[in-house]
Formats: C-alpha cells, structure tokens, sequence
C-alpha cells in the first residue's frame, strides 16, 4: 500500500517541471517590443522549495528550483545577451522512485528580451533529453537539433517569457482580465491564457507579501485535473517576484515556494510587516 502511494508521487515529482514552467509562462503582451526593463538586472537569483501534500503523506518537501541571472553579458551568434538559469530537482524519499535533474538555459536581447538561443539538459525518470534551440526571427523560425518549425515574431522560450513579463505594467489590470502567451517547448508553439484573479495578502516562510494572483489555463493530461490547475501569486510591486505557485494533483497537490532571493534591482514595496 505504502509503495503504491510513493510510485503514484511521482507525478507530484514531474509536477516541479510544470510549476516551474507556468513560473516562467506569466502574461504577456506582445504587440510592441519597445521594452522598458525596470523588473530585473544581472545578478538576480530566486531559490524554490517545492512540496508535495496528500492525505496519507501530509506534507513531503519534493524537491527544489532556482532562477538566476548570470552577472556577466554573454555574445551568441555575435549578439550581447543576458543569460539565465533555471534549475529543478527533486531530493529525499522521491528521489527514490522519480528523479528529476532539469536545466534550463535561456539567452535573450536585454533590448527587447527576445531569445537568441535556448539549451535544455533533462532527466526525469528515465527519460533523457538535451536540446540546443536557435531563435531566427528572420524568416520566423525555431532550429532545433531534430527539426525547424515555423514560429511568431518574438516568440518565447519557458525562461525567457517569465522575465518578459515582468516588464508588463499591472497597475490597471482588473480581475478578469486575461492575456496570452506564446512559448516554444519540445518542438512546439504553445499558446496559455493566463486569466487575472486580483490581489491577495499571502504569507510563506519569507513573511507575508501583497501579491497578484493568476490563473494560467493549460492542455488537460495525466498529471493535470482540470483546465485551470494552477495558482499563481506575484509580488505587487516593481519587482514582480515569483512569490508561489500552488495546483491541485490527480493524487495530491503541490506547491512551490520562494526561499531566497538576492539582486533584486528594486526594493521590495510589497512585504507586510
């Protein structure tokens, strides 16, 4: 009984994956790509725990996530780019039935925050892939080790949409409002609608922090019980941080949390003391 439970968390475990994903897909607006950075800077890191909690287990810390911009420009293809890594990885007693060792790469123009190129290095389970992609916006296309696809102008990957979209001014926004997001995975363009719910006081082991919180709406599957799964909560000030993320599981839910942070480019107006 007790293994059936712990082979069936595994599906929690993947879930990392997809929260760290839905982190990076936030709302984008991508009709005008004359950016304004006042979000981030180089030398940024956001450190995650992720937990999982069913009815059996209680709660069971599953692994772990980061975010960071590196603090030095990077050329490729002879264009400066900023460059960031994402990381997750599970620990503990999941290791032992799942594992997951995923980076994430992204090189984007600090202009208009556009990626360039894109490396991903993933293990979970079994499963095994690396993948080297190439952004041509002339003629439009996504290069990958196994094919070409036609792509839209300024399409983006998982990494390099999260950062876009803290660039996008909120100050207006009303609950119900909702945007979309175009992102390339695994040889695909995929398009989220990410639906506004308002604003929201929440406290984690960091304190408590006035937040917007979102609900990104995403393909049902497996891992996945309904069409809107997830919540999603920001900081509400200039920073945008990623504050949490919660869903509901087949078996179970999952959570990840901010832990850390440092390099912020702005101070922090929306903690409560």
């Amino acid at each position: 009984m007790v293994t059936d439970i712990l082979t069936k968390q595994k599906h929690g475990t993947r879930f990392i994956l997809w929260l760290c994903l839905l982190l990076f897909a936030a709302p984008i607006v991508a009709n005008d790509r004359q950016v304004n950075n006042e979000a981030f800077q180089r030398g940024e890191e956001f450190v995650f725990r992720a937990m999982y909690h069913s009815r059996l287990t209680g709660n069971v810390t599953a692994g772990d996530a980061s975010l960071t911009i590196k603090p030095e420009t990077v050329n490729v293809d002879g264009e400066p780019t900023m460059k960031i890594v994402g990381r997750a990885n599970t620990r503990g007693v999941f290791n032992m039935f799942f594992v997951v060792e995923n980076e994430y790469v992204s090189y984007f123009h600090e202009e208009h925050l556009a990626p360039v190129r894109f490396h991903k290095n993933v293990r979970e389970g079994r499963h095994r892939r690396n993948a080297d992609v190439r952004f041509q916006p002339d003629p439009g296309q996504v290069v990958s080790s196994d094919t070409i696809i036609e792509a839209p102008p300024f399409v983006q990957d998982i990494i390099s949409a999260y950062y876009f979209a803290r660039t996008f001014d909120m100050q207006g926004a009303q609950p119900g409002d909702a945007f979309e997001v175009k992102f390339y995975h695994s040889d695909e363009v995929y398009v989220s609608r990410i639906v506004f719910e308002g604003r929201e006081e929440i406290t984690t082991s960091l304190g408590t922090f006035r937040t917007l919180r979102f609900k990104p709406e995403m393909l049902e599957g497996k891992v996945f019980s309904q069409p809107y799964p997830m919540t999603l909560w920001v900081s509400d000030d200039e920073n945008k941080m990623p504050i949490r993320a919660e869903s509901g599981l087949v078996v179970g839910r999952a959570r990840l949390d901010l832990v850390q942070f440092g390099g912020l480019k702005n101070m922090i107006t929306s903690f409560v003391p």
